[in-house]
């Protein structure tokens, strides 16, 4: 079936993980696969170089490496089946090139109820739907009953 999933995290909004990672855990053993967490750090703005301490981004990293690794030692999977990394970018962006460069042949991402910035803006769930190189599947997480209370 599959033998590398991606599984995308938002360490700032956990809930969205929370719902994806049992699903894509299971597909996982279920298919003898790898799995993979994802976690995209913003970069910060060029405009703003002069404004954030020089050593910004090696912390950013530093802290969002521990946090991913911490919690991929916490799936219960065999050890070795799961990694994790943390790239610097656009969200989709970022996502579809770890998708090509690992290579996933599946991306199981989290997803929730859109808000009016969705509306105006898209998503990064279909962003990456629409241009993705392998197959995705979306999950919704528990606020997709809730309405959204982001802008």
């Amino acid at each position: 079936m599959f033998k590398k999933i991606l599984l995308p995290v938002d360490l700032a909004e956990p809930e969205m993980s929370e719902a994806a990672m049992p699903v894509a855990l299971a597909l996982a053993k279920v298919s003898d696969a790898d799995l993979r967490l994802v976690y995209v750090q913003f970069s910060v703005p060029i405009a703003f170089a002069d404004y954030v301490p020089v050593d910004l981004g090696d912390r950013l990293r530093l802290a969002a490496e521990g946090k991913i690794a911490e919690l991929a030692d916490s799936v219960d999977y065999a050890q070795g089946r799961v990694s994790s990394i943390v790239r610097f970018g656009g969200v989709a962006s970022e996502v579809l090139a770890e998708a090509n460069d690992w290579p996933a042949d599946l991306i199981a991402l989290g997803s929730h109820r859109p808000g009016i910035a969705t509306y105006l803006l898209g998503s990064h769930a279909a962003a990456i739907v629409r241009h993705a190189p392998c197959s995705v599947l979306v999950i919704r997480g528990a606020t997709a009953d809730k309405p959204s209370t982001a802008p």
